[in-house]
């Protein structure tokens, strides 16, 4: 956070309610202090059902924060469901030029592993509305546990794995092989982890990752459903992938930051 001077705030997914208002303008404070300035997208609030703008005005208003020289980092304040309908307006060339990192998590996990694999740039899965002071120093420490295995290495990808799934067949999915994925999930329970886990499974990507990062599975967890996610895994991966289970990256307030596109080891 100490390196960034200038943000631009998006909502490249679902629109903001209008209630929104006061908690944006907190936030824009809290940041303040942290030294951040920050810019508004005029598409945050919703115009259209859902959207805050057109799938193309979004993603221009995006770009437009990619383009300005004064802006650091991007941070997306929203979530839902339609944030993978900007990917094809997107200036990838451009993004990849600018470095400049996307902040954003749940259903902005299309956004960021799209960015990681048409540019190989990395973003942080993080919702920045949850960003208070007290997490300066940690924000991007979390501990773990291994549940499989005694370490993993390599580039991290992945983060809500339904909206990750949004991107299966498309030139958008990051590649899998020698990677870490990350898997993490607000809603769902037995069926639907079944379901999307046999989609990875069948993908071939639960046997080409070096190893897999469970976070936080929030109804699942909340209703105590058994198997828990780190056990049902068991079912769909290969006792060779090493698998590691940290109840510090999800949907939660509290929950800390990771880097994708990033190289990273963990180790017992």
């Amino acid at each position: 956070m100490k390196q960034i001077h200038q943000a631009g705030i998006v909502c490249c997914s679902n629109a903001l309610p209008p209630t929104a208002g006061a908690e944006l303008e907190q936030l824009q404070q809290t940041l303040a202090a942290e030294g951040i300035k920050t810019s508004l997208s005029p598409y945050l609030f919703a115009a259209d059902g859902i959207r805050s703008g057109t799938a193309w005005q979004r993603a221009q208003s995006l770009m437009s924060f990619y383009l300005d020289p004064q802006t650091d980092a991007i941070f997306d304040c929203s979530g839902g469901d339609i944030a993978n309908e900007i990917l094809p307006y997107l200036d990838y060339a451009a993004i990849a030029r600018s470095g400049k990192p996307l902040w954003g998590y749940s259903d902005l996990t299309c956004v960021l592993n799209a960015i990681y694999a048409m540019t190989g740039n990395a973003s942080v899965l993080y919702q920045i509305r949850h960003y208070t002071p007290k997490q300066r120093d940690t924000l991007f420490a979390f501990p773990y546990s291994f549940v499989q295995g005694n370490q993993m290495e390599g580039v991290v990808v992945g983060g809500n794995i339904r909206c990750l799934l949004k991107l299966a067949g498309t030139k958008y999915f990051p590649k899998m092989q020698g990677n870490i994925l990350f898997l993490e999930s607000r809603s769902g329970l037995q069926p639907q982890m079944i379901a999307f886990l046999s989609q990875l499974q069948q993908l071939g990507a639960l046997d080409a990752v070096n190893g897999i990062l469970l976070g936080t599975f929030t109804q699942l967890e909340h209703d105590q459903t058994q198997p828990a996610m780190e056990q049902l895994i068991l079912d769909f991966v290969s006792p060779d992938i090493p698998i590691a289970k940290t109840p510090s990256i999800g949907h939660a307030a509290d929950s800390r930051a990771l880097v994708i596109g990033r190289p990273m080891r963990l180790k017992r």
